[in-house]
Formats: structure tokens, sequence, C-alpha cells
């Protein structure tokens, strides 16, 4: 049965209603996007000074060491100077999971969440060889309908989240690698490269093996510092700093290709809901003349008769 002209306006009117809600979204998406792509460029700059500091510590501790004669013959990327350098055997992982409270963002959820769950498929045998921690709504949702085991679950952050917002799950997940609750975490989550583009990721963040101490022969520490209490100690806090930082880092990242995602499938909509009210319009337009010639014909048939 052909539409009438009323269904088919009536289409064309709700349609119009939301493309004018997608294109709003797509505007504030693009608001946050900005914001968010400042806030993460802003704290590149912190992180590599954390990660400077903690070279230059674990160089002048090798030296330190290596005046005591306490190396020996060891390699200086293998000096064991404290347990969150330590690679010990990995009898269970963990998993930082990062997704988004909401939908509306394409592929950006289920992109980060299926292809972790490949990776684990591939990598291990059983269930006990794992464990999540979901950060965003989406994947605590996912796994926890699932019945898999989360130890943490964090939601509900803003869109330029804080680090205050992150830092008891960062501080939590360091303890936990602490207690040897798991013996290696990583990070899963998808990194912005640009508006339309998000790759995914996996980073192991602890044991901080990406921190090679020979790196310190590359950069050029022009001043010296005098160190209070020890430098054993600053280093006790340094770390686990670093590792927060690690984690915060990849939050900012997430949320930058979140609202990028957004934006893209916002824009996406958008430009599909006036492609229908394109084609709508045509139809009206077709069906409406029908419907005029139709008149007109009978108005002739009428007169034909009265002949």
């Amino acid at each position: 049965m052909a539409e009438s002209l009323q269904d088919i306006q009536k289409r064309i009117q709700s349609t119009r209603k939301t493309s004018n809600i997608t294109k709003a979204m797509q505007m504030v998406s693009a608001a946050k996007l900005g914001k968010q792509e400042q806030l993460n460029k802003g704290f590149q700059v912190y992180s590599a000074k954390v990660r400077e500091m903690v070279v230059h510590l674990a160089q002048t501790q090798l030296a330190l060491l290596e005046d005591s004669d306490m190396i020996g013959t060891n390699s200086p990327s293998n000096i064991d100077f404290h347990d969150m350098l330590i690679e010990r055997p990995v009898k269970k992982t963990g998993y930082i999971i990062i997704s988004s409270d909401t939908g509306l963002a394409g592929a950006y959820n289920s992109s980060v969440i299926k292809t972790t769950i490949d990776m684990i498929q591939r990598d291990h045998q059983s269930p006990d060889e794992y464990i999540f921690m979901a950060i965003g709504r989406t994947a605590a949702d996912f796994f926890k309908n699932r019945g898999m085991n989360i130890a943490y679950e964090l939601d509900n952050l803003s869109d330029q989240p804080a680090f205050d917002e992150v830092r008891g799950i960062a501080r939590q997940i360091v303890e936990m690698y602490k207690n040897e609750v798991f013996d290696e975490v990583y990070l899963c989550y998808n990194h912005h490269i640009n508006t339309i583009t998000f790759q995914y990721r996996a980073e192991k963040v602890l044991p901080l093996t990406d921190l090679d101490i020979s790196e310190a022969e590359k950069l050029d520490f022009d001043t010296d510092y005098i160190y209070e209490p020890s430098k054993e100690e600053i280093l006790d806090i340094l770390l686990p700093q670093y590792a927060e930082s690690l984690l915060y880092g990849a939050i900012l990242d997430a949320k930058t290709a979140e609202h990028a995602a957004r934006m893209t499938a916002m824009q996406g909509a958008t430009d599909n809901a006036k492609q229908i009210i394109d084609d709508l319009s045509i139809k009206y337009n077709r069906a409406r003349q029908a419907a005029i010639t139709e008149e007109i014909t009978e108005i002739i048939g009428g007169s034909e008769g009265l002949k």
C-alpha cells in the first residue's frame, strides 16, 4: 500500500528533528574534543618530565651500586632495585579495559572489547589466568552480564577527567600488583590518531619493563640534584606515581578517541538523515504530482460527461 502524502510528510518532519539532535550532539562532541586534545597535550609534558626524573633516579642509583661493587656482571637493564621493576613468573594477568559510559560512539566500544576478548582467548587457556578491571560502564556491564571476573570498576568519569577521579583505581592497581593479586597489568584502550581514526592498544604498565635505564645515557642531565631523604625513598614514591601517570594518560587518550568517535558517528547520522529527507522529499513531490494529475483527470472526465 502506497504511503499517503500525510504519512510521508510526518516521516520528513520526524527525520528532520532527529537530524537536528544529531547535529547538536556532533557540535557538542567537537567542542569536547578540542578541550580534551588541549588537556591531553598538556599532560604529555608532565608525563615526559616524570619519566625523565624516574630514569635519572634509576641512573644515579645504578651508578651508586656500581661504585659499591654490588652489580658484578649483570646488565644495567636487569638490575632489580625496586619491586615494580621486577619481572616475576606470571600466574595471573590483569587487564584494564577503558570504554565509555554511554553509546552513540560508533564502533568505539565494540572495537576495544572485541579485540581484548580475542587477545585473551589467544593468550590464555583458563579464566583463572586473568582478571578484569573496567573503566567505563559499557565494559563493566559487558563483562558482568557474561559472568566474567571483575576486580575493580570505575564509571561516570567527567568528559575531561581530572587526576583525582582516577587516583583511586590507579593506587588500587599498584597495591594489587604489589600484593601479587596479579603479576602483570595491561592497559587496553583506543588510541586517538585523528578525528576519524583510532587504534587499539594493549600496553603493559606493570611491571615497568619499558623503563630502560640505558635511556638515561641518551638524556643530557645538566643539573645535579640533592635528594632528601634519600634516592631510594624518593624512588619508592615516584615509581607508583609514574605508573599512575601511565594509567591517567591512557584514560585521557581514550577519552579523546571517544569524543572523536562520537563526533564522527553523529556527523554520519546527520548526513544519513539529510539523505533520507532528500529521498522522502522526492517521493513526496512525486506522490503530490500524481495526486494532482489524478484530480485533473477526474475534473476533465467529469466535464466530458456533462457534454
